[in-house]
């Protein structure tokens, strides 16, 4: 760590080596690799093809322990923790008294009254406060546990290699503790890329040794050093959320109208409606009676409509070479009816995709729909429709 104002991971050393053009983006007051070459094309394709390497250690970590850590868990977060298993993980949201959502990551049971959450906010002060009268202590472990991520259909041989064990019986959203060149790990079969892959947990004063071992037994393998441009890309064609560009955390919320509610986020099946009382369950069941006004959506945008938009103008269709992460209308007629969060020219599937909110009587698989696009300066219509997510959902990524 540096005491500047960014820091940076434990893998920064090898990371700012193999950066071409250092481009670097912020992460949660943390440097990361934009991308490693100077396009991110082949990280990208590495993902889906071979192995992608990437350092996630910016999220937040946070030890959990205690008789109660059980109960301040099943109490905050929508999922039924009460029935997470020995080294099991769960993806979860979690909701503010009114039923919105403040964050969302993952819950990994390492031991019967010991927890592991990761989020991408600081939840450190929440957690305390709804800790109080618990038998229960909530540590901060962000700084001392570093993370990679490795993703794609190499990832399981290079990691069986690497550890010298066989992750056949690893299901997904199952984790097993390891040893990688004598450091102890926890390798969990989870990742952001809707992908075969696994994240790999560790000391972070013993790191380097681990990206060492990856990057040499994988190098044969195809292993890619991967950066955020890549994963971006990924993430948008599984279908997978990004707080403060998909939906807003109500804890930083200017006004209602930007909150969201797990129902709205298309994680309704990550709320419990039948377990004990948890913060916002009153105001959940009330939504889950009543419907929600909108909803998450798939955007499929038709290639046709766009290459016509720019042969008006005499122009071959442009797309953008990297996701975006802004706002843009979505239409029904002459009426908008949402906005997209986030798109991105789909190199797999040959498809400009996008995920969107969108009035609920518009939700439905195969509405035709309208995104705006700027073609030559004037503000135009692309005819599109709603699709079910994630757009890519290989067999490989359970099987």
């Amino acid at each position: 760590m540096t005491g500047s104002l960014l820091r940076t991971t434990p893998f920064h050393s090898r990371t700012s080596a193999l950066s071409e053009g250092q481009n670097w983006r912020r992460w949660a007051g943390y440097v990361v690799a934009s991308a490693y070459e100077l396009s991110h094309e082949r990280e990208y394709h590495s993902i889906r093809s071979s192995a992608a390497l990437f350092d996630v250690s910016p999220l937040f970590k946070y030890l959990i322990q205690g008789t109660d850590a059980v109960r301040l868990l099943d109490r905050v977060v929508t999922r039924d923790v009460t029935k997470c298993k020995l080294n099991q993980v769960l993806y979860t949201p979690w909701c503010d008294a009114h039923g919105k959502v403040i964050d969302d990551g993952t819950i990994s049971r390492l031991g019967d009254n010991t927890f592991r959450m990761t989020a991408a906010d600081p939840n450190l002060r929440w957690l305390d406060v709804n800790a109080a009268g618990l038998d229960v202590s909530v540590e901060d472990i962000s700084d001392s546990t570093a993370a990679l991520s490795l993703q794609g259909p190499g990832s399981r041989t290079i990691l069986e290699k690497v550890a010298e064990m066989d992750l056949a019986g690893l299901k997904y959203f199952r984790l097993t503790p390891a040893t990688i060149r004598g450091v102890p790990v926890t390798i969990s079969r989870t990742g952001y890329t809707g992908d075969l892959g696994y994240e790999v947990w560790m000391d972070a004063e013993r790191a380097l040794s681990v990206w060492d071992a990856l990057i040499q037994v994988g190098t044969p393998y195809g292993i890619t050093p991967a950066g955020i441009l890549a994963l971006d890309i990924a993430r948008i064609e599984a279908g997978l959320l990004l707080i403060e560009v998909d939906y807003f955390s109500a804890h930083r919320a200017l006004i209602e109208s930007q909150k969201s509610s797990p129902f709205e986020l298309n994680l309704g099946w990550t709320v419990n409606l039948d377990k004990a009382p948890f913060i916002g369950k009153r105001a959940l069941v009330a939504e889950a009676k009543n419907g929600s006004s909108w909803k998450f959506v798939g955007i499929d945008v038709e290639w046709n409509a766009l290459e016509s938009l720019y042969s008006e103008v005499g122009l071959p269709a442009r797309l953008p070479n990297v996701a975006w992460r802004t706002s843009v209308p979505m239409y029904s007629g002459s009426r908008q009816v949402g906005y997209a969060t986030s798109g991105c020219w789909s190199p797999l599937l040959k498809k400009y995709i996008a995920l969107a909110h969108v009035e609920s009587e518009f939700a439905k698989p195969g509405t035709p729909l309208a995104m705006e696009v700027t073609v030559e300066h004037r503000r135009k219509q692309a005819a599109a429709r709603v699709v079910k997510t994630p757009f890519f959902n290989p067999e490989r990524k359970k099987g």
